[in-house]
C-alpha cells in the first residue's frame, strides 16, 4: 500500500499539469496528472505535499486545501491512497520536472487530455462542489471498472 499526495495548482483559470513522459516503467506514462508523490518516513500529508511540489515544480505553496481522498485500486499495481489537494497561491519560479513536462492548461480543456478515466470524475467534482469527498477507483489495466463516491457536506 502506498500513501501519496496529488496537487492541482490553479492560476488564471488554469491547472498546472504534468505530462508524464520522462520516467521508465511509469504507471502514469503519457498521462497528464497533477504534481505530488510518495510520503517519506514520518511525513504528514502536508509536509509531503509541500516537499513534492517544491521538488517537481520549484514552487512553494502558500495557500492550499485538502479536497479529497482517492483510493486507487488496480489488478496491476499496489493500492494507493491519494491525498488530493488544490492550491491557488504560491511563490517561486517554475522549473523543469524530471518526471515530465509541466504546462498550464485551461480548466475547460482538461477533458481533452490523455487522463485516467477516474481523473475525469474527480475533476468534475472539483468543479461542481467545494465539499470534501472520498472516491474509490478500481482499475483492470487502464480500464475503470468500479467507482464509489462518498461526499461530506461542508
Amino acid at each position: 500500500m502506498k500513501l501519496t499526495t496529488l496537487c492541482y495548482i490553479e492560476q488564471d483559470d488554469k491547472y498546472l499539469m504534468l505530462h508524464r513522459v520522462k520516467k521508465e516503467n511509469d504507471l502514469n506514462h503519457d498521462k497528464w496528472i497533477g504534481v505530488g508523490g510518495k510520503f517519506e518516513q514520518d511525513e504528514t500529508p502536508e509536509e509531503c505535499l509541500l516537499r513534492e511540489v517544491k521538488e517537481e515544480t520549484g514552487l512553494t505553496l502558500t495557500k492550499y486545501r485538502l479536497r479529497a481522498i482517492l483510493t486507487f485500486l488496480s489488478d496491476e499495481w499496489e493500492t494507493e491512497y491519494i491525498h488530493l489537494y488544490t492550491a491557488n497561491e504560491f511563490t517561486g519560479t517554475l522549473t523543469e520536472c524530471a518526471e515530465g513536462n509541466l504546462e498550464w492548461i485551461p480548466k475547460d480543456e482538461i477533458d481533452r487530455l490523455h487522463l485516467w478515466e477516474g481523473d475525469r470524475i474527480f475533476f468534475r467534482l472539483l468543479r461542481e462542489t467545494d465539499d470534501f469527498f472520498s472516491l474509490k477507483l478500481r482499475y483492470e489495466g487502464d480500464k475503470l471498472v468500479e467507482t464509489k463516491l462518498e461526499q461530506y457536506a461542508g
